[in-house]
């Protein structure tokens, strides 16, 4: 049976719900995509619009892992950018650089150009902050404000010293910060059921509560699900921290980590706007950090921390209150409406896994909390390597990534050690 979403504002807010059918009797398509998160649906438009035959097959319903129970912010952050740079200048020499600087913008236009094109609903807005959590941090981030000043984005992207931080968002907490009016925030969980219908109206089929157990391989694979089964010419596997699909493979290359979230209660009028005069979107500069924005009913939705046992935390609204409230004294005491945690596919090296499995079985995971945008880019490069087009999956599937041996709870527990010390750096910086 499907498991029921979870008890988050985004499953109590949801324009339209999905009600899509079981995978039942065989079924015949180009392109099957198992998972239906944002990798999944942005994929699927994206080959229906260029006319293929696509199954989506999801164990549960639509969004209802990570993609909808995200902090809901679209911005140009890559966790590892130095490191992607370093290893795609093996495969695209000079244009690496270039590369990767885009990449970060990229999925900004295909989201934008989507919800216009579909008229997808999902309360979207422009403007976010990175906010410098110390003085060290503020010298560092100039440096990257520096750097957007060189490239087209630099005509939105705007430094705040300390004091200007202030009049934009109530809090004392920041020393200086970039202002990115490119940047976006939305309500994920719609989008990501905006898209669905959108695919669907392309004439894709979407499966829900339809738990796939295998994928026979061959020169055309066959997803095999609880009561049916697909067959394809091409197979992407997309269920990021969700599946247990092709272990063999694919353990200890990627390791879950529960990223909680609260929602106030709706705020009045001159406390939501005491707090969040422009209704940006911000998040801190620290390598565990906080963030949070204004929802469409003037929510304070705030995010921080994560738990890298690999295992849910058991009192979300617990953890985070201390933190809300040190960012936002005025908020002490708030109700908290809804609490809820989603499972973030965390990678070693940040940078996303995109590979095969076999010839014509592709997977594609690992944004390490940064998948709204990047889920988007990885769609579109997914299509065109259906496609034919192999230069950027390439470019993604010749990265060396670290693989922790044995079994993934010992990796969890080996990336719960490294955020540890990082976190000690930290307090150096």
């Amino acid at each position: 049976m499907t498991q029921q979403r979870c008890a988050s504002y985004y499953a109590a807010s949801i324009a339209e719900e999905s009600d899509y059918g079981r995978l039942e009797d065989e079924h015949r398509v180009d392109v099957a995509i198992i998972g239906g998160g944002f990798t999944s649906v942005a994929t699927a438009v994206e080959l229906a619009e260029r006319g293929y035959s696509v199954a989506v097959i999801e164990a549960h319903k639509i969004g209802w892992g990570a993609s909808g129970r995200n902090g809901g912010q679209v911005t140009g952050s890559l966790s590892g950018q130095g490191a992607m740079t370093k290893q795609i200048r093996n495969t695209l020499g000079g244009e690496a650089a270039d590369f990767v600087w885009n990449l970060r913008w990229r999925g900004h236009r295909i989201i934008k150009q989507r919800v216009e094109k579909y008229a997808i609903a999902c309360d979207l807005k422009h403007g976010h902050l990175q906010a410098a959590y110390k003085p060290s941090h503020a010298r560092e981030l100039k440096q990257d404000f520096e750097e957007s000043q060189r490239h087209a984005i630099g005509e939105y992207v705007h430094w705040l010293e300390a004091s200007a931080v202030r009049q934009v968002v109530g809090t004392e907490l920041y020393h200086g910060a970039i202002r990115n009016d490119y940047n976006m925030h939305l309500h994920p969980l719609n989008l990501c059921l905006g898209e669905a219908r959108a695919a669907a109206g392309l004439g894709a089929l979407i499966f829900e509560d339809s738990p796939v157990v295998d994928i026979q391989h061959g020169d055309t694979p066959i997803v095999v699900g609880e009561q049916g089964r697909v067959t394809a010419d091409s197979v992407i596997l997309a269920g990021n921290a969700y599946h247990r699909l092709e272990r063999q493979r694919l353990s200890g290359k990627l390791f879950p980590a529960a990223l909680g979230i609260v929602t106030t209660a709706p705020l009045d009028h001159d406390t939501a706007l005491a707090i969040n005069p422009e209704d940006l979107a911000v998040y801190d500069t620290r390598f565990v950090l906080d963030y949070y924005r204004l929802t469409a009913d003037k929510r304070l939705l705030f995010g921080g921390g994560a738990n890298y046992s690999g295992r849910d935390s058991q009192d979300i609204a617990g953890e985070l209150r201390p933190r809300l409230e040190h960012t936002f004294p005025q908020l002490k005491g708030v109700d908290i409406d809804f609490q809820w945690q989603g499972m973030a596919g965390i990678v070693i090296n940040r940078i996303p896994q995109l590979g095969k499995l076999s010839d014509n079985v592709y997977y594609a995971q690992g944004y390490s909390g940064h998948g709204i945008a990047t889920s988007h880019i990885v769609g579109e490069i997914m299509a065109k390597t259906v496609s034919g087009s192999l230069e950027e999956f390439d470019a993604f599937a010749k990265v060396k990534h670290i693989r922790i041996p044995l079994n993934d709870r010992l990796g969890n527990t080996l990336l719960a050690a490294g955020m540890w010390y990082y976190q000690l750096l930290e307090k150096l910086r």
